[in-house]
């Protein structure tokens, strides 16, 4: 068992490591040139390499001592009416055992992606993004108080809109990236309301005053009833945005527009399994609340149903692969409310490992793509599996037309979700722009270059020449104000 002071320097190297990388590679980038392709990728996995060393000494030493609890106090940001943010991680079992899984798989990833994105235009963009997805993620899953869960918590969620849109020259990545984005900031709400709640009913945002100092999954919170039950269903809605969980998970599918290792990175092994780590880290509030574990086996159960027969009907590998990983964690959320705390965690770390395979190996995988047009070509039924065995005809074939659409999941999102939102956001922007106009005095300008005082008319139809001017003065002035119109 290695020295509290060693292990939390260990700790915070494994986070830092790839920060430090991020700000070295970003400063270089933005004050110099770009560097070489083996220059970026080699000191990102340097630095992903070092965080996984780090994480592995933690995670034995945890392992030694099952029963650790440690805070490791890196600072103190600042304090502002009563309310104060610590710089804290805490290793423990849960902690120690995610920061090996998410080191590691960045550091395979990274390796993959050395191959496959070689010569691509967004080379060194991309080893950026895996630093900060890195460093968010280690952050997250290290954290020792919510405040600094959610400051991974958002970069991981932005790091995660940039690389779905990272073939940006195509209009449907944008498209995806904005679907993934909406999602998020609808349900991370459900996080900044857990972390106010959290403050105003324990006093405390720190998880080792919060959830007691016991080794995780700890003993039950020291919070009543209601409290419980409202902090658990807070987190659990950040939870099902991160994780797609039914029924807002219809965003999963569309993220495959981003390159294969980020796919593999996020949707496969890392940040798909983002919540799941939050309901494991706030088993001991769960464990106050039946209800809260109610809801939370009752939704992954419908996300599993639902992922399962979706996933059977798609025609490309990306797509099953993705419901396949939505249906995998419904289940895992099963597991949690059910109170399986440990059996949830041993599900995450072999799901993360085995779908992270599956999905470097997809851009290959010709011979699955033969059995789906195969299995295509025969009767539908069986695609369904037990329920084409079990259930009458009739309905078996309407569960397959349903899940042929998706059970209209994604339309009706877009229809009264992301579409109202979308509309709301041009009102307002329409709104501000008015009032910037008015209070500077000059008239608002549209986005074709016309102007709302009724000027542009005569201006775009020519001015007419002063008295005694050439006739070509004229046509010129007409010219020039009829670019400046187009324009």
């Amino acid at each position: 068992m290695l020295p509290d002071l060693v292990l939390g320097k260990l700790a915070a190297l494994a986070v830092l490591s790839p920060a430090v990388a991020f700000a070295a590679l970003g400063a270089f980038l933005l004050l110099l040139r770009t560097p070489s392709e083996r220059v970026v990728s080699g000191v990102v996995q340097s630095s992903l390499a070092i965080s996984l060393a780090a994480s592995l000494v933690v995670w034995g030493s945890s392992v030694a001592a099952p029963y650790a609890f440690l805070p490791v106090e890196l600072g103190h940001w600042f304090e502002a009416s009563g309310y104060s943010f610590d710089v804290i991680l805490l290793v423990d079992r849960l902690s120690a055992t995610m920061m090996v899984l998410v080191s590691l798989i960045a550091l395979v990833a990274g390796r993959f992606s050395v191959a496959y994105l070689h010569r691509e235009a967004g080379f060194a963009r991309f080893f950026l993004l895996l630093a900060l997805f890195s460093t968010g993620m280690l952050a997250l899953v290290s954290a020792g108080s919510i405040d600094l869960l959610f400051a991974g918590w958002e970069l991981v969620g932005v790091t995660s809109v940039l690389l779905v849109a990272f073939f940006h020259e195509r209009a449907a990545p944008a498209r995806a990236a904005l679907r993934v984005y909406v999602t998020y900031r609808l349900c991370d709400v459900g996080l900044l309301v857990g972390v106010v709640l959290m403050h105003q009913i324990a006093g405390s945002t720190h998880f080792g005053e919060v959830f007691g100092g016991a080794a995780w999954p700890g003993t039950a919170a020291a919070i009543n009833g209601s409290g419980a039950t409202a902090l658990a269903l807070c987190l659990f809605l950040a939870a099902m945005g991160k994780s797609a969980q039914f029924p807002v998970g219809s965003w999963l599918p569309r993220a495959m527009e981003g390159p294969t290792p980020s796919s593999a990175l996020f949707y496969g092994a890392i940040s798909i399994h983002a919540g799941v780590y939050l309901m494991l880290r706030a088993a001991p509030v769960l464990e106050r609340s039946p209800a809260a574990s109610a809801v939370v086996a009752v939704v992954g159960a419908l996300t599993a149903v639902h992922g399962t027969l979706v996933g059977r009907v798609q025609a490309d590998v990306k797509s099953a692969l993705a419901y396949a990983t939505m249906s995998q964690v419904g289940i895992m959320f099963v597991e949690i409310g059910l109170g399986l705390y440990w059996l949830a965690l041993v599900h995450l770390f072999a799901h993360a490992c085995l779908r992270c395979l599956q999905m470097l190996r997809s851009p290959s995988a010709l011979r699955d793509a033969q059995e789906i047009r195969a299995a295509h070509a025969g009767d539908p039924l069986p695609r369904l599996g037990i329920a084409g065995r079990v259930l009458p005809a009739p309905l078996v074939r309407r569960a397959y037309w349903l899940a042929l659409e998706r059970f209209h999941l994604e339309a009706l999102q877009q229809r009264f979700i992301a579409a109202p939102l979308m509309r709301l956001g041009q009102a307002v922007d329409r709104l501000e722009r008015r009032w910037v106009a008015a209070l500077s005095g000059v008239a608002e300008r549209h986005p074709g270059g016309a102007r709302d005082d009724g000027r542009a008319h005569g201006e775009r139809a020519g001015a007419a020449a002063p008295a005694g001017a050439p006739a070509s003065v004229g046509v010129a002035a007409s010219t020039v104000d009829a670019k400046g119109a187009r324009s």
